[in-house]
């Protein structure tokens, strides 16, 4: 798999993803840290709140701004993205008033919703062999749960020596160098886009596109499979050790190292399962292992075993989850550039972004609300419910004998 970075261009992209990643989960623990400090006990609820702002900024503003920046080059449209992103961490540090994380978080995060979708949907014009692309989305998956894992020790261990505000700097010097990375590297210059057509219409033109082709409708229904497992993973991993297992604040963090562990395993394993089994029956039992995952998280908080038995599920599930939302997420790409062209490319992984996101607008406060307010055997079974439903409209959404369009790549080779 390291081979893929032989490819300088790709090479560059990737180190500019890897450390913007870096300095993103430094910039979760501080904006944490600076809620307390402005809100104290509600700090939680501002945090909740930027949350929502965040994917409210993913799900609407993705498409408008992909639409509107349809002709410009992919290098300037990035690096724009990271110098916005980096102004923003510099002026976070003097905020004093809540509305004002409000507003930034959704500048900042409206300049994600800018960059993560272009920067997706221009790696398949850098790795063309099919065989790199696939190693390409199996590292950029292993960046993220590596991120997801080693970003809170790296900020506990600044932390040690520097206060909270100083994070910020670290994300604005992760963003300075992803800038600096894509600065160097030579992009393909998008597809003169035809602005005959009305704004609105090129705005959804990647949903109706993902709406008309089974594979990507299928798609659909696996990402809100995928928001199932997440948001009791984000949400509730915390009340699972502390309240339901009576753990310690630090076996938090273990839990979401199996969650980030299943998910690792499955992303190295992936370019050589890919070269036998086809991407349908892959994702697919991705989206039957998080059903089981959840009915395990059930089983903790409605019979409450003892702690013995309680941690080995909680290990258990949180493995599964892992595991089934890497099998769905890894490959997810290939279909998106197997089922469009270089015209329509940066329209549908826009779309992707945009919806996948959109899910998680209803897993959340199914995890976080229904879980507070009627309880956590609720909250997970409404969500297994969820998600067992959208893995059963996701097969047969994409019929068996329809290929994913990756497939064929393969066999021609």
């Amino acid at each position: 798999m390291i081979e893929v970075l032989g490819h300088p261009q790709f090479r560059r992209l990737f180190t500019a993803q890897a450390v913007a990643l870096v300095g993103t989960g430094l910039l979760t623990v501080a904006l944490g840290l600076l809620a307390y400090d402005i809100a104290g006990s509600d700090a939680g609820a501002v945090l909740g709140t930027a949350l929502a702002i965040k994917m409210v900024a993913y799900v609407a503003v993705a498409p408008v701004i992909s639409a509107l920046t349809d002709r410009m080059p992919r290098r300037a449209l990035l690096v724009s993205a990271d110098v916005i992103r980096m102004a923003i961490a510099f002026t976070l540090p003097f905020v004093t008033h809540v509305w004002q994380i409000y507003v930034l978080i959704f500048i900042m995060q409206s300049a994600s919703a800018t960059f993560t979708p272009a920067f997706q949907a221009v790696i398949p014009s850098v790795l063309v062999d099919e065989e790199d692309y696939t190693r390409g989305l199996s590292l950029s998956r292993l960046a993220y749960d590596l991120e997801s894992l080693l970003s809170p020790v790296l900020a506990a261990a600044l932390l040690t020596l520097i206060s909270y505000n100083s994070l910020f700097l670290g994300t604005a010097a992760g963003f300075i160098v992803s800038a600096t990375m894509v600065v160097g590297t030579r992009l393909p210059r998008p597809v003169a886009a035809d602005r005959s057509i009305p704004l609105v219409q090129r705005i959804t033109r990647g949903a109706r596109i993902m709406l008309s082709r089974p594979v990507l409708r299928a798609l659909l229904a696996m990402n809100l499979a995928v928001a199932t497992a997440t948001a009791l993973v984000v949400v509730n991993t915390v009340v699972y050790v502390r309240d339901l297992l009576d753990g310690p604040a630090s076996a938090v963090a273990l839990a979401l190292g199996c969650y980030g562990g299943g998910s690792m395993v499955v992303a190295l394993s992936i370019p050589r399962l890919l070269a036998t089994v086809p991407d349908r029956r892959l994702m697919l039992t991705g989206c039957a292992l998080l059903p089981v995952g959840l009915l395990a998280a059930a089983s903790i908080a409605g019979l409450k075993p003892l702690p013995g038995p309680g941690w080995a599920l909680l290990t258990v599930a949180w493995i599964t989850l892992g595991t089934g939302t890497s099998l769905i997420n890894t490959p997810a790409a290939r279909l998106l550039r197997s089922q469009s062209d270089t015209d329509t490319r940066t329209a549908v992984f826009t779309a992707q972004f945009s919806l996948s996101h959109a899910c998680f607008l209803l897993a959340y406060p199914i995890a976080g609300w229904v879980g507070a307010g009627v309880g956590q055997f609720a909250a997970v079974i409404t969500l297994a419910i969820v998600a067992t439903l959208a893995a059963a409209t996701a097969a047969q959404m994409w019929p068996i004998d329809i290929p994913s369009g990756a497939e064929k790549v393969m066999a021609g080779k």
